[in-house]
């Protein structure tokens, strides 16, 4: 099989590496890292041994003295190894821990607080247009997303189909994160509706017919487990009131396509709208992280309407993106950023769109989606 090469640069020294299942974490550490002790806590077997005795991971390292760095997959499955590793940290320098993760939520109990000094936190992400290359096809991503897992896979559809139910299985029930299993599946669709839009929860608890407290546990769930993320409203130097709530996105665009219920009464580009949407929003996200910048990920909406779908703020990029599941664009598809580029000068602006040509339309780049998406890499600035 063609080995990708990804963006992801690892850390100097000892690191977590979190990110959802078949991203790509343990691919890509087997590529960089062949000769590292590794440890495979999705094996059964062997998440059995070091739940009994953590310290073996101590004999392990210390049966291969030549080796200097130690891999540790889904280190969440026994957080007590924690420990040992901080003890092999403080007690020999020359070792480098590699620890991935899925959730940091059941780390939190064991001893993460104290290597979170030691060790930085870094993120893997589906793949990036930039890193297909010319295997990379815009409408297969917006039917089955960029999960490595699911876009390497003989039978896509049926691996994306499998995803939820294996997080709801292996994550979700098995670590007994909620009571009630069926609620909380109902959750993962009734969200699905949110996904490009303003979040609110209290209407998504009532779908679900669950209390809103218990909505917004399973929402910090979701977050935990690394299957969704908030982007907030931009309010620096406001000139108009701007709307309170956050917009919500699962993480991948194939994701949310195969948690989203469909049904005759559902028009295809209430689907495919927020699709597109949340495939640039997961793009950002992978950008900014592998450029390793202070950026952050924001959208723009005024109380009389006005939005912009994206705005990425930070010390070297200031950029307001609006995307528009079409392949014409019209005069009214501008009034967001035009009203966003009065109140702010500074940056810069771009509307995406499914067509085939570059456009500037009063004064505003208009750039086919496809070209925009493969053309952000993380050594480049957007593509504007």
């Amino acid at each position: 099989m063609e080995i990708i090469r990804r963006f992801f640069q690892s850390p100097n020294g000892s690191f977590f590496l979190f990110g959802p299942r078949g991203t790509g974490k343990s691919t890509w550490l087997q590529t960089i890292l062949p000769g590292a002790i590794r440890v495979d806590l999705l094996d059964p077997e062997t998440q059995r041994l070091y739940q009994a005795r953590p310290e073996r991971l101590r004999e392990l390292v210390a049966g291969r003295p030549k080796a200097r760095e130690v891999v540790i997959d889904e280190v969440q499955k026994v957080p007590t190894l924690l420990d040992v590793v901080h003890q092999l940290v403080e007690s020999d320098r020359r070792l480098r821990f590699v620890l991935t993760g899925s959730s940091a939520r059941k780390l939190r109990r064991g001893g993460y607080n104290l290597l979170a000094g030691r060790l930085v936190e870094a993120g893997m992400h589906p793949f990036m247009a930039a890193e297909l290359e010319d295997s990379f096809n815009l409408s297969k991503a917006l039917e089955i997303g960029l999960v490595p897992l699911v876009w390497s896979s003989p039978d896509s559809a049926a691996t994306l189909r499998a995803y939820a139910s294996l997080y709801l299985r292996e994550e979700v029930q098995a670590e007994a994160l909620v009571r009630d299993i069926g609620a909380f599946s109902r959750f993962l669709e009734a969200i699905s509706f949110s996904h490009g839009n303003q979040l609110n929860l209290a209407e998504v608890a009532r779908e679900c017919q669950v209390g809103r407290k218990t909505a917004e546990g399973y929402l910090v769930i979701l977050e935990d487990l690394l299957l969704a993320f908030r982007v907030p409203v931009f309010t620096r130097r406001a000139k108009r009131h701007l709307v309170a709530h956050s917009k919500f996105y699962y993480f991948d665009a194939g994701v949310f396509r195969s948690l989203r219920p469909t049904g005759p009464l559902d028009r295809p580009s209430e689907i495919a709208g927020p699709a597109l949407e949340g495939l640039v929003a997961q793009h950002l996200r992978a950008w900014i992280a592998y450029r390793q910048s202070d950026a952050r990920l924001y959208y723009w909406r005024t109380k009389s309407g006005n939005e912009v779908d994206f705005v990425l703020y930070g010390q070297d990029v200031f950029t307001a993106i609006e995307v528009k599941h079409a392949a014409h664009v019209h005069g009214k598809d501008l009034r967001g950023l035009q009203a966003f580029r009065e109140d702010y000068p500074e940056a810069s602006v771009l509307l995406l769109h499914l067509g085939q040509e570059r456009l500037e339309i009063k004064g505003i780049p208009c750039l086919p989606c496809e070209e925009f998406l493969k053309g952000m890499h993380p050594d480049r600035p957007l593509l504007v």
